[in-house]
């Protein structure tokens, strides 16, 4: 299996490069190809704006996803972006790698998905009509590869509980998992969550390490999120609305686009996610 792993931290010799470098030994130790991209040490540019986009005319008003639909198209988009979109093609699995900083992934990854997930590439793809909504949520260009996060929290595991002040973990990283990964086709993996880790200690860390081994062990065989496919019959179109006899009653929220009917006769995902 070819991977590749996205690491956005700027230390090298912090908790979540050491868990890289236990990633890529499970990996390589597994027989698989391992590629990194390593956003700090490359210096990525993470905003967008007019110089991503050489080919669009100066004297016309900068329009992002109209300037990444032609680029795009006319392969014209410059050769960092190029270069990740290779990568992302040659890979049978995507693992991105990040602290939680304020709720969120830092703001150079999410730079990098602003510019390598280009129009016509992870989105605008397929046909819009009143049987389809393009090819996305379930289907599109990665579609039938794998994708997971690796995260580490500062917090407690309950601060992110169903009833914690943090709010779940599963709907904080809902907008990654399914609005950045799942859009675009992957089968997304439960996430690989450590938390407490500004009290983290030389003790606390084998344990965590060897998780981490097994998840890299079972890349390959452990269940995805059973998010709902968009065109699967689950979602009115052109509304995009869940069907009303669909999710438990009365219940909203991001946990609705998961398919629990289907999951409770699956591995609970409750024994699929690594925490610490």
């Amino acid at each position: 299996m070819k991977v590749l792993l996205v690491f956005a931290h700027p230390e090298l010799r912090s908790l979540n490069g050491a868990l890289r470098d236990v990633a890529i030994r499970e990996l390589e130790a597994e027989g698989h190809e391992v590629l990194i991209s390593d956003l700090y040490a490359d210096g990525w540019k993470s905003e967008v704006d007019r110089a991503d986009f050489p080919s669009w005319p100066p004297e016309v008003r900068f329009l992002p996803a109209g300037a990444s639909k032609k680029a795009f198209a006319t392969n014209t988009l410059t050769g960092d972006v190029k270069a990740e979109i290779d990568k992302l093609l040659w890979a049978d699995t995507l693992i991105l790698q990040f602290p939680l900083w304020w709720y969120a992934m830092p703001a150079i990854l999410k730079g990098w998905v602003d510019r390598v997930f280009a129009y016509g590439f992870a989105y605008g793809v397929g046909e819009h009509s009143d049987k389809r909504w393009g090819d996305r949520f379930g289907e599109g260009t990665l579609a039938g590869k794998r994708a997971m996060l690796i995260v580490t929290a500062g917090g407690w595991e309950e601060h992110y509980s169903a009833r914690g002040v943090n709010g779940p973990i599963d709907d904080l990283l809902f907008p990654i998992n399914h609005g950045i990964l799942y859009y675009p086709g992957y089968d997304v993996l439960p996430p690989f969550v450590v938390y407490r880790v500004d009290r983290f200690g030389e003790a606390d860390f084998e344990p965590v390490a060897e998780r981490l081994r097994e998840r890299m062990r079972t890349l390959e065989t452990t269940r995805p999120i059973p998010y709902r496919q968009q065109n699967g019959g689950d979602y009115h179109i052109p509304s995009m609305q869940l069907r009303p006899e669909l999710g438990d009653p009365g219940a909203t929220g991001f946990a609705l686009h998961e398919d629990r009917a289907t999951a409770k006769s699956a591995t609970p995902r409750s024994t699929l996610r690594d925490v610490a």
